[in-house]
């Protein structure tokens, strides 16, 4: 199995919506955690508890953690995934 078809069983395996599915895939506390998402996005996620699968951020927008400095950032979502595979938005992060 190529590498690449190892990730994407380990996103499908992890719940993922195909149309959810970014670049990094993490499990923190038993929420998947998938693409560039924002370190504070995860506390208020831990925080609150939400009856979800977790969070992602779609691409790999520049400004968002690791893609370049946050003063210069292009909008982005945070998208929270519920259990059923809906979505709804958590967060955005208006273009800086």
């Amino acid at each position: 199995m190529l590498e690449i078809d190892a990730l994407h069983a380990q996103k499908v395996a992890s719940g993922i919506p195909a149309d959810m599915v970014s670049c990094h895939t993490a499990h923190v506390e038993g929420y998947v955690i998938e693409g560039h998402v924002p370190p504070a996005e995860i506390r208020r996620l831990l925080a609150e508890r939400a009856d979800a699968l977790g969070l992602s951020v779609l691409g790999m927008p520049y400004g968002s953690p690791g893609m370049g400095p946050e003063t210069e950032r292009e909008a982005y979502v945070v998208h929270l995934i519920r259990k059923d595979g809906t979505t709804e938005v958590f967060a955005s992060y208006d273009a800086a």
